[in-house]
């Protein structure tokens, strides 16, 4: 699997990751209506236009999984047993229809499991900036992370 078991990742480790993902109104339209998420923000046009933003604004709970997602090919895809939780998850500014975002990743902690011996936990701060540099995102994420086999 391309992703790290919990020895090969260190504190202080950092990712960039690639590719870069574009915001699609069709990505926005999906996820705000199968999340029966009813907002016009998200999903009324005129009546985004008339908000302060001038535009239909992107769902924030696509956006952080779009951030999470992009990170997985280069850390977790395969390893991980599952997320613990989300701390200080942070919005910025504005993600908008056609945005294209970038994600990086670094270990902030690292941590044995105190009762199963085969995992251990990651935390991990992911953030993301839009295509003029602008800081759209930021979470601190725990892992279950698997451990190598002896």
């Amino acid at each position: 699997m391309p992703g790290k078991y919990f020895e090969e990742l260190n504190v202080g480790d950092s990712f960039d990751h690639q590719p870069s993902r574009t915001v699609t109104e069709t990505d926005n339209l999906l996820f705000s209506t199968l999340t029966l998420n009813p907002q016009p923000l998200h999903l009324d046009a005129e009546f985004a236009r008339a908000s302060i933003h001038g535009q239909i604004l992107v769902n924030s709970i696509f956006t952080l999984g779009l951030v999470v997602g992009l990170s997985v090919g280069d850390t977790t895809l395969g390893t991980t047993l599952g997320n613990l939780g989300f701390d200080k998850t942070v919005f910025p500014n504005p993600v908008f229809i056609g945005d294209t975002l970038t994600v990086s990743t670094r270990v902030v902690d690292k941590r044995e499991s105190k009762t199963k011996l085969d995992r251990g936990i990651v935390t991990f701060e992911h953030t993301a900036t839009n295509q003029r540099g602008e800081l759209v995102c930021s979470c601190v994420r725990g892992a279950m992370m698997m451990r190598q086999a002896a």
